[in-house]
């Protein structure tokens, strides 16, 4: 026979109430002090484990007990005595604290219904609100830190996902300035923390043979749970009227001040506490960021910050040049990830006076047939263009990033070469010096060597009769080469660009020869906006192509239904042979390797064959 444990009593114990005995329970406990013991008996209604329609009914009875107790209520950390002998006192503050314990059992038990995975949503939003109006009265009428951060920190750690919880709390509670400001520091709390546990962890790991895995996993959750919260929580727009910030929890101690007073004082403070208020959220919002941007974040996350990071965290930052060193490691990784934190780095470089020496040889090395493909090529190629288009870039860099880019050309779809016509074109506009790479045949440093090199070898095939010899170009430009300046560019030509004219993708040959007029008529033309082509695909040429006016179009029309996709006349003197056919084809290979090897027999043949 099983022993009884606590457990099983209480089991036995809820098994024999419904809702109608909970809400019985809970009426006597609100309408009489002598019915304190049912506070304990409905606390055990409130778990993961019990049917939502008890704990619901349990939640709002006790909700209703403690609300109005809870400023009578000792701190959680009260242990001492009151200083007063009287018995009754003394009897007073023992019930309190009783009270406060049971309070305190009732929130931990509302925390685990908030985060397990067998509540459901509408339970889960209820629960969520008796736990802010706790922050809101629990603590003397003012924001109950303390407890907010355990609840934030209980939704992060939970297991399931935090996005419905987080979504709520969007909805319904970050709007108001306090909730804010106080997320923002639970956050930075809960990121150096984890900062902290990782890297202990990671030692203990190395050093016990615990499993990584597990812990590696447990430490990605939280971090996709604290970026959907902390990209969720608002920005503090800059006011000069307080009077549009919504507090939460407002402390009411200026009820002895008349009218006249309090409107003068609130006159008084109206602008300073706006500023201040406005400066406090920057910096907790500042905070909050470095810390999280310090944990290993996962690939997802990585890329989804690095996308998001120019718009929703760098104007709202009290000093960005503070994520110099999270852009310019990111930018040496490579890849996709170099090309997401070009953008902030760019910001920061134009708007935050940034200096990074390196980064024009970073980003000649993204330079390659991938990108054409990349995600975000689009914002890439703006920002190319961009990056490129200031007066005082050296020729050299300005014609390697020209010849890179022509001599990818010769390998990018159509989408591609659209791109890369316009921004060479618009590099050769906005830098005159390079415009000598436009029509190069030899060098000209060497061209005197080379004429007399040529002339030399044609005197010497007229006296032998045979053909003058002619010299073929030498692109001196090195792909392989990782540093403009020394990439050789300056010495060779944009050959590559005049390919384009014969391309097959009509749009490209057209594109391409509308350019080169407008090189020649400077005064007339502007520069191409590469937004239009950056976002090319295959799909939006063929529309492109499926909507435009054609003024002559090559008819084709048959009498008869074909019956094969090429006729005969197609391919005159071809026939397609059969397998025996093509076995007597073998044959005479056959035979007409022997013939190779029989120099004699082979020309005798000839020799007949010429007889006849």
């Amino acid at each position: 026979m099983e022993p009884p444990t606590k457990k099983n009593k209480k089991k036995k114990t809820t098994n024999k109430y419904g809702v109608a005995e909970l809400k019985t329970l809970g009426n006597e406990l609100l309408s009489s002090a002598s019915n304190i013991n049912n506070l304990p008996l409905l606390l055990t209604f409130v778990s993961p484990s019990s049917p939502p329609q008890h704990v619901l009914e349990s939640l709002l009875s006790l909700h209703s007990f403690f609300l109005p107790l809870l400023p009578q209520l000792p701190s959680s950390s009260a242990t001492a005595n009151p200083s007063s002998d009287a018995a009754g006192d003394q009897s007073e503050f023992i019930y309190l604290t009783w009270l406060r314990s049971k309070f305190d059992e009732f929130v931990k038990s509302l925390v685990e219904v908030l985060v397990a995975d067998q509540s459901d949503e509408t339970l889960k939003e209820v629960v969520l609100d008796t736990l802010m109006e706790f922050v809101k009265v629990a603590n003397g009428g003012t924001f109950h830190s303390s407890l907010y951060n355990r609840i934030i920190s209980s939704i992060l750690y939970s297991s399931s996902s935090a996005e419905f919880l987080i979504d709520l709390l969007t909805s319904k509670y970050f709007k108001y300035i306090d909730v804010s400001y106080f997320t923002f520091i639970s956050l930075e709390k809960l990121a150096r923390n984890l900062e902290g546990k990782y890297v202990t962890d990671d030692k203990t790991a190395s050093v016990d043979g615990t499993d990584e895995s597990q812990l590696s996993s447990n430490i990605e959750g939280v971090i996709h749970n604290m970026y959907y919260t902390i990209s969720h929580a608002p920005f503090l727009e800059k006011s000069n009227d307080t009077s549009v910030f919504e507090m939460w929890s407002v402390s009411e101690s200026s009820g002895d001040l008349d009218d006249k007073q309090l409107k003068s004082k609130k006159h008084k403070n109206n602008v300073l506490s706006a500023d201040r208020i406005a400066k406090k959220m920057k910096l907790k919002f500042t905070k909050a960021w470095i810390a999280y941007l310090r944990l290993p974040l996962p690939l997802d996350v990585y890329k989804e910050v690095l996308v998001n990071l120019h718009q929703a965290v760098i104007p709202h930052l009290s000093n960005p040049i503070m994520l110099c060193d999270f852009l310019t490691k990111s930018y040496d990784v490579g890849g996709v990830v170099s090309v997401m934190a070009l953008n902030s780095l760019y910001v920061l470089m134009t708007q935050y006076g940034l200096e990074y020496p390196n980064f024009y040889v970073k980003l000649y090395a993204l330079l390659v047939p991938s990108i054409f493909m990349a995600k975000h090529r689009a914002r890439f190629f703006q920002l190319l263009d961009s990056c490129l288009k200031s007066p005082l870039l050296p020729a050299y860099l300005a014609a390697s990033f020209a010849k890179k880019l022509g001599r990818l050309l010769l390998s990018v779809p159509p989408s591609g070469a659209l791109v890369i016509t316009a921004l060479v074109h618009n590099i050769l506009r906005r830098h005159p010096s390079i415009n000598c790479l436009v029509h190069r045949e030899d060098d000209d440093e060497d061209s005197d060597q080379r004429t007399d090199e040529v002339t030399a070898s044609n005197l010497d095939n007229a006296e032998t009769g045979s053909k003058p010899l002619q010299k073929s170009g030498i692109d001196y430009f090195n792909i392989e080469e990782t540093d403009p300046m020394k990439s050789g560019a300056m010495r060779s030509s944009l050959w590559e660009i005049d390919t384009v004219r014969h391309h097959y993708c009509p749009p490209v040959s057209r594109f391409a020869l509308s350019l080169g007029t407008d090189l020649t008529v400077r005064a007339k033309t502007t520069e191409v906006n590469v937004g239009d082509f950056s976002a090319g695909s295959y799909a939006t040429i063929l529309g492109a192509e499926i909507t435009r006016r054609v003024k002559q179009v090559p008819l084709a029309f048959y009498k008869t239904t074909p019956s094969s996709l090429f006729s005969e006349n197609d391919f005159t003197g071809w026939a397609f042979q059969s397998e025996e056919t093509s076995q007597m084809i073998d044959v005479n290979n056959e035979n007409a390797a022997k013939n190779l090897l029989d120099p004699e027999h082979s020309s005798a043949k000839r020799q007949r064959i010429e007889c006849q």
